[in-house]
């Protein structure tokens, strides 16, 4: 009998591809240039405090918006990112209405 795969895509490896694209959504539409180091300490943040949740509570992340960005926003600020171009989004953050970004991006805009 041939072994049985799991056809539910891995909770972390979904999380981590998803923060991954937010990063690089945020950064584009700041015309940054993103702390690429950073950027990948946040990621590996966020791998490691997902990897120490319950499978139960990694799948309810994984399919709820709002835990979600709560654990990007938890990584953002965890991992320093939200202190790399600190001055420079403080600036463009006090004009958030001129910002191309969705709403949910406000979890990582007012750690600045």
């Amino acid at each position: 009998m041939p072994n049985a795969v799991s056809t539910q895509p891995d909770p972390i490896e979904s999380l981590k591809d998803e923060f991954r694209r937010h990063l690089n959504l945020f950064y584009a539409k700041l015309q940054l240039a993103p702390p690429y180091e950073s950027v990948e300490k946040a990621v590996r943040t966020l791998i490691s405090a997902v990897h120490a949740m319950p499978r139960e509570e990694q799948l309810r992340v994984a399919s709820d918006s709002s835990a979600r960005w709560e654990q990007f926003r938890a990584a953002f600020e965890t991992s320093g990112l939200a202190k790399k171009h600190r001055g420079i989004i403080s600036g463009l953050v006090r004009n958030r209405p001129s910002l191309d970004l969705p709403t949910e991006y406000d979890h990582f805009l007012r750690l600045f």
